[in-house]
């Protein structure tokens, strides 16, 4: 249905942004290898195909004995032998004998307890053990960590390298993550040229193109194609064509001429209008092949808070991402607002949790959007506030 002139507020278009994705969104289970998963999300618990450890080995060099055979102390025992970390198969460990073992190695059986080298003293052939220790002192049993068939990783889980280490030790080579969302960037306008160019007078370079790339990759997902069309809608419908998960689209839906978007998909069902927020108040929504496509306002600031705002925090679920910091700080400087509409100012964090305003409110101002590491929130009803009044403030 066409929302045409329609407005909405920010909670409005968020939940109707969010339900449009949640069919796109849904995980997608796929295998990829380990060496690969760093920051991929599981689909599934991972169940151990082994015990851990693999098998009974030492925790320290020393000597393996039989513990009631160094009850009193000091004891002198022969030395019979020696068991490197390496593949082996010692033999039975007899009564009244030491084996000089090393971390890590296999124990012998008949042996229970490990004496550290510290503890002894060795002339090559017989060692005298200073201390005594109980069975079990030194030893890992084979699946004291984990025995096969334990959950070795839950899923939903985002995977470190410290996950990635345990799937490592199990022997697993592949594991099945959830898949990354798939998203096109088409951004809009015959003034825009790429950077590099050489622009003409009325020309301006392509910034979204960068900048929704970046911030998609950043969200956790893949971006699967980037296009800039011009406003011939012939242009539209080829970038459209490109297989997505979803499309995100920047300019070409205001409401004057030579707006591509709109015009191609107004028609075809698109919801346009405007949310209360400054920047960023056009907005639009429409599905394209059973593709969802969230088209943005053009203006570079526009369309860098709109993704934040609308996209990113479902992205960000999506791939197990933490969602931007949110937190109150002190206003250094007075602001005034738009009544009616929630302004996004950005600023800098400052000592004593401060927030400075770093550039003015113009959707265009996209140095004043690179000096800052902070969205300001306005609410709607607020329109002035003192140095030193409280802020809600997102991190960039």
């Amino acid at each position: 249905m066409s929302g045409h002139g329609h407005s909405w507020s920010i909670e409005e278009h968020a939940a109707h942004v969010a339900e449009l994705l949640a069919p796109a969104l849904a995980p997608r289970p796929g295998t990829i290898p380990v060496d690969e998963a760093l920051g991929r999300v599981t689909s599934a618990a991972v169940l151990s195909p082994v015990d851990l450890p693999l098998f009974r080995n030492s925790q320290m060099d020393g000597f393996a004995v039989r513990s009631a055979d160094v009850a009193p102390t000091p004891t002198t025992l022969p030395i019979v032998g020696e068991v490197a970390a390496r593949p082996s198969s010692p033999p039975d460990l007899a009564p009244g004998t030491a084996v000089r073992i090393m971390t890590g190695a296999v124990v012998p059986n008949g042996a229970d307890a490990v004496i550290p080298v510290e503890d002894t003293t060795s002339d090559g052939d017989t060692v005298t053990i200073s201390r005594g220790r109980s069975a079990g002192e030194f030893v890992r049993e084979r699946g004291n960590d984990l025995r096969a068939g334990d959950e070795l990783l839950p899923a939903g889980l985002r995977l470190g390298s410290r996950h990635l280490a345990v799937l490592a030790a199990a022997g697993i080579t592949e594991v099945a993550v959830v898949a990354r969302p798939r998203v096109s960037i088409i951004t809009t306008g015959s003034e825009l040229v790429p950077p590099g160019a050489t622009p003409v007078l009325g020309q301006v370079f392509d910034s979204n193109g960068t900048a929704l790339a970046a911030a998609v990759i950043a969200a956790g997902a893949v971006v699967a194609a980037r296009a800039h069309v011009t406003d011939d809608p012939a242009e539209l419908i080829a970038a459209l064509a490109v297989p997505a998960d979803l499309v995100l689209t920047s300019g070409g839906i205001s409401m004057g001429d030579y707006e591509v978007v709109r015009e191609l998909l107004e028609p075809r069902g698109a919801r346009v209008g405007h949310v209360a927020m400054q920047p960023g108040g056009p907005q639009a929504t429409a599905v394209w092949d059973g593709v969802p496509v969230i088209c943005f306002p053009g203006n570079p600031v526009s369309t860098q808070l709109s993704f934040e705002v609308f996209v990113a925090p479902l992205l960000r679920t999506v791939a197990g991402l933490p969602q931007a910091v949110r937190e109150r700080r002190q206003l250094s400087d007075a602001v005034v607002s738009v009544a009616g509409r929630r302004q996004f100012l950005r600023g800098r964090a400052a000592e004593g949790g401060r927030v400075v305003i770093a550039s003015g409110p113009g959707s265009h101002l996209v140095a004043g959007l690179a000096a800052s590491d902070l969205l300001v929130i306005i609410p709607e009803e607020v329109t002035a506030l003192n140095a030193g009044d409280d802020v809600e403030t997102w991190a960039l």
